[in-house]
């Protein structure tokens, strides 16, 4: 499902510009992040059945990122057989943008994706709300990067403040890293609720 809902992101456009392979390249991509680099130390939330993903989100906790060195260097060959050539601008993507993370903990959403099927329907503001719901709760700053510009404004809608886009090689997409201080929770507490209000 990531792979789809990423198939036309400008950032692996231009790191995976063959529209033939980019499918298996991304579930390649996905495959290594959720299996080798990030198991156990990421946090995925799910919206959808028990056999179909509508949406999914990707969030390291606190201290989780980046993983340990020996666990960059396990996921290394799954990322190189996803980029090929081109994994030398996808090293370069990743050491800006680790320049622009907070240097405190914080919650860093590593991938948002929504089933191409069902964009627009409130996936996405759903596994934000439960996530960023948990961020309060403990008082900790978020994380994002946005490839897309046209996402930029639905994360300011939650609280998201943009910064300076990524310094990035000749030809890379805008990316703009994007944080959110922690709200205080609303007087009268009440449950969190991970859809539009249903």
């Amino acid at each position: 499902m990531l792979a789809r809902a990423f198939c036309d992101d400008p950032q692996f456009v231009w790191l995976m510009p063959s529209e033939q392979s980019r499918p298996a390249r991304l579930r390649r991509f996905f495959g290594t992040l959720l299996r080798v680099e990030g198991f156990g130390l990421a946090d995925i939330d799910v919206v959808g059945t028990e056999d179909k993903v509508a949406g999914a989100a990707v969030w390291f906790a606190p201290g989780g990122w980046p993983p340990p060195a020996t666990r960059q260097l396990r996921a290394l060959p799954g990322y190189v057989r996803a980029f090929r050539k081109r994994v030398g601008k996808a090293s370069a993507l990743v050491d800006a943008a680790a320049r622009m993370h907070p240097r405190t903990g914080y919650w860093y959403l590593a991938c948002i994706g929504v089933e191409p099927a069902t964009q627009g329907q409130g996936v996405g503001a759903a596994l934000l709300r439960y996530r960023l719901a948990v961020c309060d709760a403990q008082g900790a700053v978020s994380f994002l990067e946005s490839s897309k510009r046209a996402n930029v404004p639905l994360y300011a809608h939650f609280g998201f403040v943009a910064g300076a886009p990524l310094r990035l090689p000749p030809g890379a997409p805008e990316i703009t890293p994007m944080t959110r201080p922690p709200r205080p929770p609303a007087i009268g507490g009440g449950e969190v609720r991970t859809d539009d209000g249903q």
